[in-house]
């Protein structure tokens, strides 16, 4: 009997087991309802493109020390040697009251180097000097221009006067000076280069030289050189007539005349 009544007494033991484990271990029905629900899990991020390796791998810089070449300089074009040429002033120093005489300029290639000038006109003055023109005809049309100033001397021609200047070629000036009163009067002879580019563009005015000049005037007696001229014209004749052979006896006929 005894051994009948253990196997029931297993029995509730194993329930007892059963209904403990499952009070532990297993949540009621109402604390399963009222649980917060789990947040839902988020999407995953979307990944960003990876760039394609490069196909070719970039060669490592040596560390040693690289040695350049030296830099190439530039060409550059030599200019147009300057064209030499003497300048040659000639005036007159004195000049009577009235007269009138001539001044000259000219520029003309220096053959034979630095030459003392010669005057074209005896008595005149006259200086010299070596300029240098720069050489652009072949770009340029080049001009030589030239004025005299001189206050109370009558300057003929009075304004600027142009001429071309061609390579090797001379150019001269004449002004023709005229004093009206006594006196020493100063002046300046100017000489320009004015280069015309042939393509077009603006102008060029170079001022070659610059030269003083002095000229003195005179009178004869206090005479100018109108009245001067005439008592000489008068007393020239009156020399010339008693230089002919046949005056002395014709005043001595004339004396007997009159003593009689």
């Amino acid at each position: 009997m005894i051994r009948n009544l253990k196997i029931p007494y297993i029995l509730l033991i194993g329930l007892g087991l059963f209904f403990l484990v499952q009070a532990c271990g297993a949540p009621m029905s109402g604390e399963a309802e009222s649980a917060p629900e789990e947040p839902a899990a988020e999407a995953p991020a979307e990944e960003e493109p990876i760039a394609p390796m490069a196909t070719e791998m970039p060669l490592p810089v040596p560390t040693a020390t690289l040695i350049l070449p030296p830099p190439t300089q530039a060409v550059t074009v030599s200019p147009a040697i300057p064209e030499q040429r003497r300048l040659t002033l000639e005036w007159p120093p004195r000049i009577r009251t009235g007269d009138s005489d001539i001044v000259r300029l000219t520029l003309e290639i220096d053959d034979s180097g630095n030459i003392v000038p010669t005057a074209e006109i005896e008595g005149h003055a006259v200086s010299g000097e070596v300029v240098s023109i720069p050489n652009l005809y072949e770009t340029h049309q080049v001009l030589a221009e030239a004025r005299m100033d001189m206050a109370g001397v009558q300057v003929i021609p009075a304004e600027i006067v142009s001429e071309p200047l061609l390579p090797g070629e001379t150019v001269t000036f004449y002004w023709s000076v005229s004093p009206a009163e006594s006196g020493e009067y100063r002046g300046t002879i100017w000489l320009y280069l004015r280069y015309i580019p042939r393509q077009g563009g603006e102008e060029i005015v170079k001022t070659i030289s610059a030269q003083f000049i002095e000229i003195r005037a005179t009178t004869f007696l206090g005479a100018k050189a109108g009245p001067a001229r005439v008592a000489g014209a008068i007393g020239s004749f009156i020399g010339a007539v008693l230089g002919f052979p046949f005056v002395d006896d014709f005043l001595k006929f004339l004396w007997k005349r009159f003593k009689r």
